[in-house]
C-alpha cells in the first residue's frame, strides 16, 4: 500500500509516466516470454525484481520521486501479475462489487451503497486486455461472434462482460466478490437478514427435505442465502450443484460440483443448465442445487422435485414469491414442450414448498421479507400463504430502514413433515 508516503510535487507529466510505464511492462513481459517458465510462487517476486532491474536502466531519463515510483511499480505489478487497475479494488475486503463502464467510469458497491472511485482504464483496449486475462484460463471468450459471457476469478468471485456493439459506452466489466469467510445462519441473525424464529424454522425444513424456492431482485443475496441453508444439508446426503459459475461453497463431503460451458468458436460444444440437470437426475443425487434458473431448466427442475429429489433448492429473480410462480410458468414454457398451463401449475403446486423472498432495501441492507409456503391448487390457481412477513415502519434520520420481521399466526401444512424429521417447533415461532 501506498499510504505510508507523502506525496511531493509531480516532477514528470503524466504523459511521462503513462510512457514509463508501457516501456516496463513491455521490457518486463518480453523478458519472461524468453526466459525459462517460474513457478506461480515465485512469479510475482521474479515480476519485482524485474521491474526494479529495468527502471534501474532508465531512471536517470524520469526523476521518480520515492511516492511517484512506488506508485508506479505497483501498477505495473498489477498490470502484469493481476487484474491492472482494479487489482486493489479486488483486494479491498468492504467492497462488494465492482462495475467498469468503459475506459472512463469505475465504480463500486461498498455496505450496499454505490460510490465512485478515481480508477481510470487507458482506454478500451486496456480494459480488453484485463476482461481477455480474465476468460483465458477459463477457456471462455468474447469477440464479435459471443458479445457476452460469464465467468468467476480464481478467488470464486463472478464475473459478467459485454463488450461492443451491446456495450455502447465501452467493454462492461461487473465483478460481485465472493465472500472469503462463509457466513452462517448465526452471522445472519446477527446482521439482521433473519430473525432467530426463523432460522430454526429454516433449519428444519432444509431437514425435512422440502423444495425450497429464493426469490428476490438484483443483488438481494439469493445466492449468499442459498449458500447459508446448504450449510444446514447432512454431511450424509450427495448434492449435485449447478451453477453458470461456480460460487455456491459448500464443505460436506459428498458434493460434486458443475458448471454451464459456453459453446467454442464454431457454436458447438456448449453445455446448458438444462442439460447439467438432466445429467444430475443420472448420478444419484440426494439433492440437486441449481444456482438460478433462467430459462427452460425450470422446467426439468420442477421435474425432478416431483420425482422423488426431495431438498432441492434453487434461485430465482422475481419481485414477490406471486410474481415467482408467474416467472417459473413462463420460464417452463420456454422448454418447448406443448403442457397445457393447468398442467404446469399443477406441476409447480406439487414440487415447491417453500419460497425465500429477499429484497435489498433502501438503506443497502439485504433482508429476507418475506416466507411463503405453497400448499395447494384452488381452481386453477396455486395458492400461497405466507408465514413470516417484513412490515416496514418507517426510516430513521440516519437513512436505516425500520420494521420488524413478525410471525403471520399460520402454521404450514407441511409441519406433519417437520416433526417426521423430529423437529417439532414451538407455537411462538408462528406467533401463537
Amino acid at each position: 500500500m501506498l499510504n505510508h508516503y507523502v506525496e511531493p510535487e509531480k516532477r514528470i507529466s503524466d504523459k511521462e509516466k503513462l510512457e514509463l510505464k508501457r516501456s516496463l511492462i513491455g521490457s518486463v513481459q518480453q523478458y519472461l516470454e524468453k526466459s525459462a517458465p517460474v513457478s506461480a510462487a515465485e512469479y510475482q517476486a521474479a515480476v519485482k525484481k524485474l521491474i526494479l532491474k529495468f527502471y534501474s536502466e532508465v531512471k536517470d531519463q524520469y526523476q521518480l520521486t520515492k511516492y511517484e515510483q512506488a506508485q508506479i511499480f505497483e501498477e505495473i505489478q498489477d498490470e502484469i501479475t493481476g487484474f491492472g487497475p482494479i487489482q486493489s479494488l479486488l483486494a479491498d475486503p468492504d467492497i462488494s462489487e465492482i462495475m467498469v463502464c468503459g475506459p472512463e467510469q469505475v465504480y463500486i458497491e461498498k455496505n450496499g451503497k454505490l460510490e465512485d472511485t478515481q480508477i481510470r482504464f487507458t482506454d478500451s483496449d486496456h480494459v480488453m486486455r484485463i476482461i481477455t486475462r480474465i476468460l483465458a484460463p477459463l477457456g471462455r471468450r468474447v469477440d464479435q461472434e459471443t458479445l457476452m459471457t460469464d465467468a468467476r476469478l480464481p478467488d470464486g468471485s463472478r464475473v459478467n462482460i459485454a463488450i461492443p456493439p451491446v456495450a455502447v459506452d465501452g467493454p462492461i466489466l461487473t465483478i460481485r466478490k465472493f465472500l472469503e469467510s462463509k457466513l452462517t445462519i448465526q452471522q445472519s441473525i446477527e446482521l439482521g437478514t433473519i430473525t432467530e424464529h426463523m432460522a430454526e424454522f429454516i433449519e428444519a425444513c432444509v431437514a425435512a427435505r422440502l423444495n425450497i424456492l429464493i426469490t428476490g431482485n438484483t443483488s438481494s443475496g439469493k445466492t449468499t442465502f442459498l449458500n447459508i441453508m446448504a450449510g444446514s444439508i447432512s454431511d450424509e446426503e450427495r448434492i449435485i450443484t449447478i451453477e453458470d459459475a461456480a460460487e455456491l461453497n459448500l464443505n460436506q463431503k459428498y458434493v460434486v460440483r458443475m458448471e454451464t460451458r459456453m459453446p467454442n468458436v464454431d457454436g458447438v460444444g456448449g453445455v446448458t443448465t438444462r442439460d447439467l440437470v438432466r445429467n444430475a437426475l443420472r448420478m444419484r443425487p440426494d439433492r440437486i442445487i441449481v444456482g438460478e434458473v433462467r430459462s427452460g431448466e425450470a422446467l426439468d427442475m420442477l421435474q425432478a422435485m416431483n420425482t422423488g429429489h426431495d431438498g432441492s433448492m434453487t434461485t430465482l429473480h422475481a419481485n414477490s414469491p406471486r410474481d415467482a410462480i408467474s416467472r417459473l410458468e413462463t420460464m417452463s414454457m420456454m422448454a418447448g414442450l406443448d403442457i397445457p398451463l393447468m398442467a404446469l401449475r399443477t406441476q409447480i403446486a406439487a414440487a415447491i414448498d417453500l419460497i425465500i423472498h429477499m429484497e435489498r432495501l433502501s438503506d443497502g441492507t439485504r433482508k429476507v421479507v418475506r416466507v411463503t409456503e405453497v400448499p395447494r391448487m384452488e381452481g386453477d390457481i396455486v395458492t400461497l400463504s405466507d408465514l413470516f412477513k417484513f412490515e416496514q415502519t418507517g426510516v430513521s434520520s440516519s437513512g436505516k430502514v425500520q420494521g420488524e420481521m413478525e410471525p403471520t399466526g399460520l402454521r404450514p401444512l407441511f409441519t406433519p413433515r417437520l416433526e417426521a424429521t423430529g423437529h417439532k417447533l414451538r407455537g411462538e415461532i408462528f406467533g401463537a
